[in-house]
């Protein structure tokens, strides 16, 4: 099943796509949101599918697309949790997950216009696999518990700035990862009973040249794993998001030029739809 929210930023309205055709949840949710996950959202919707009780969304196709889910109360990342993408990094894969934080307001819709900080020469892309989160987690037993607190998975892109990453950041990522717009999400949210999350193929292109091409099988840490070990440090709220790494073919790699304004940049997850972000200008500080 994939849910999406339609419409202007901060308006979005929920919706399921089904067979095609686009079908509006505004009478059984005002959004896709933790509460909605929480209270087993996602099984009243296809009920209600089910049942042909959802009105048709006749205009969907002219809509903007928005983010998936609605705010998170966190968004918490992998760093180098693809062995080739740490070698390019100049590092040798962790033996424990790095995590970083980016801040709720970097979520944006997949195809929103991205804009490059002020003055910023070293802003970069990275296509990712997203995990929402369903239910609360919080010290885990064991990995085994991990999929039965997922919602579903997403499309994302960890967009960041390298200069304030690795030079002014003394020691955190966080400075590099949260300007505004950098984590365009979706288009849709997927249940996991529709995609294979261990052997998904991502792939990423700018101005229409092919950049990052892997698949989730080659994750350092596992989707299991990392949920159960993040539950360990911090506890996961219904709606959270968990982004889960890159693979190689970023600009950090020096194979590439950063991004500019107008660069295009495409992403897609099989099974999780594609984005396209224009990047642009941003205004003075």
């Amino acid at each position: 099943m994939k849910l999406a929210r339609l419409g202007p930023a901060g308006s979005e309205r929920p919706v399921v796509l089904d067979d095609g055709k686009t079908f509006d949840l505004t009478g059984l949710t005002a959004d896709v949101d933790g509460a909605f996950l929480a209270a087993g959202g996602p099984a009243a919707v296809r009920a209600a599918l089910a049942a042909g009780e959802l009105p048709e969304v006749a205009d969907a196709a002219d809509l903007r697309v928005g983010a998936p889910i609605a705010r998170p109360s966190a968004v918490v990342c992998v760093g180098m949790n693809y062995a080739e993408h740490a070698a390019e990094s100049g590092s040798a894969p962790p033996e424990t997950p790095i995590l970083f934080l980016k801040t709720p307001n970097t979520v944006v819709g997949p195809y929103d216009p991205v804009a490059i900080p002020p003055g910023s020469e070293r802003t970069d892309w990275e296509v990712e696999l997203g995990i929402v989160i369903g239910t609360r987690a919080g010290y885990l037993d064991s990995t085994a518990d991990s999929i039965n607190h997922i919602a579903g998975f997403v499309l994302g892109n960890d967009v960041s700035e390298r200069q304030y990453q690795l030079e002014d950041s003394g020691g955190q990522w966080s400075k590099g990862k949260c300007a505004p717009g950098f984590n365009p999400l979706g288009p849709w949210l997927v249940t996991p009973d529709e995609v294979d999350h261990r052997n998904l193929r991502l792939r990423s292109w700018v101005n229409g040249e092919p950049r990052q091409d892997s698949t989730t099988a080659d994750m350092v840490f596992d989707v299991e794993f990392l949920v159960w070990h993040i539950s360990q440090y911090l506890t996961l709220e219904p709606g959270d998001l968990i982004m889960t790494g890159t693979p190689q073919g970023v600009a950090l790699s020096g194979k590439f030029p950063y991004l500019g304004a107008v660069d295009v940049v495409e992403l897609e997850i099989e099974g999780l739809g594609r984005q396209r972000q224009e990047f642009v200008a941003a205004g003075p500080r």
